[in-house]
């Protein structure tokens, strides 16, 4: 089977859970036995050495801010007639709508992958109104299947005109083996941290992923508590508010913005981290948690996560996305060093048993040959 995976960036500096979804299927596919291909486009100096150029398909980049690919039509042509299924993933993306056209023409299945990105939210909100109107309500509406990384994607699907029986829900996955560096020195010395104890944040510093609250929550907490708080992440259009904000609370000494750190960095970092801290507004399935269970890593996450299976294994535990919501879970997990520990346990047992990305592989590849 021949699987074109389409996403408008595989920048992991900058791409998000999206690129890590992408490139983790992709190659939990090719080792399934299938011909999987990845369509992006060359928006970013990074490209991840896992992948060969003979993988991936790299369009040209008119405007990187906007995400607008060069035209290519021969190129993408090609790529829709040699495909099975088309899998696009993410939703506010011309790269995307340009796959669609081409692949609804020809009569090709195609699969929807949103990953929690079918709310509007933040910046942008009249130009998403406007892609809405003309053709992302189209695109969902003619889609083959929708895949929701977690049930509470379902009435977003079914309001945009999916029946139920095209709805599957297919959760993200881990690699244990991507976070075997468990010294969390390398981290420390990286970050220049020292040995102080530290809760972790790692997302981007956007507003949709709560940093702010998190901010606000540990400064209300920071006397009780010997930890430093660690941000780690690209900017997402935070980064200055946040540093003032550090001022404004005296937390400069406590607070620790380390940017992105990504492979042995990100597993030292996992490895060294008393207490992973998710406080999103909202997300469909956070990753970075899944990854934080792997490594034994406990978790506070918001009820906007999309994740309360790990709250519900006893890995983690869910509180509002606010402030107090926040302050109060961080008061009760960090007064209690040994429930903690357990936590983690719990955690690296259940992600090993539940969420792996052949695991996942396998469930698309069940909804790929179902569609053909």
């Amino acid at each position: 089977m021949n699987i074109l995976n389409v996403n408008m960036s595989v920048n992991p500096v900058t791409g998000g859970g999206t690129v890590e979804r992408v490139l983790k299927l992709h190659q939990a596919l090719i080792r399934s036995g299938m011909q999987s291909h990845v369509l992006t486009l060359a928006n970013g100096p990074e490209f991840p050495s896992s992948l060969s150029d003979a993988e991936v398909t790299e369009l040209p980049c008119w405007n990187k801010r906007w995400h607008l690919p060069v035209p290519c039509f021969k190129t993408v042509k090609e790529l829709v007639t040699w495909a099975d299924v088309i899998h696009l993933m993410n939703h506010w993306t011309i790269i995307n709508a340009w796959v669609y056209l081409i692949a609804w023409r020809s009569g090709k299945p195609y699969v929807v992958c949103p990953a929690g990105a079918l709310t509007i939210f933040g910046r942008s909100r009249v130009k998403k109104n406007i892609y809405q109107f003309f053709i992302g309500h189209r695109l969902l509406q003619n889609a083959s299947a929708g895949i929701m990384i977690s049930p509470g994607e379902f009435n977003y699907f079914k309001k945009a005109g999916l029946s139920p029986e095209a709805i599957h829900h297919i959760p993200n996955g881990v690699n244990e083996e991507d976070f075997s560096c468990n010294d969390p020195k390398v981290f420390r010395q990286a970050a220049g941290i020292g040995e102080v104890a530290f809760l972790l944040f790692l997302g981007r510093l956007n507003a949709i992923k709560g940093p702010d609250l998190l901010l606000r929550a540990f400064a209300k907490v920071q006397d009780k508590f010997p930890h430093h708080l660690v941000f780690i992440g690209p900017d997402g259009g935070m980064a200055g508010e946040l540093e003032q904000l550090c001022i404004d609370l005296d937390l400069t000494n406590r607070v620790h913005f380390a940017g992105f750190a990504g492979g042995d960095l990100k597993s030292s970092a996992y490895h060294g981290a008393e207490l992973l801290i998710v406080p999103s507004r909202f997300e469909a399935m956070s990753i970075v948690a899944l990854e934080a269970a792997i490594t034994g890593t406990p978790v506070l996450l918001t009820d906007q996560c999309g994740f309360a299976q790990l709250a519900a294994a006893g890995a983690a535990i869910e509180v509002s996305a606010t402030v107090d919501g926040l302050m109060e879970g961080l008061l009760t997990l960090l007064k209690d060093p040994l429930y903690l520990k357990k936590m983690g346990e719990r955690g690296r047992t259940y992600s090993r048993e539940n969420y792996t990305w052949d695991i996942a592989a396998k469930k698309h590849i069940d909804l790929f040959s179902r569609l053909l």
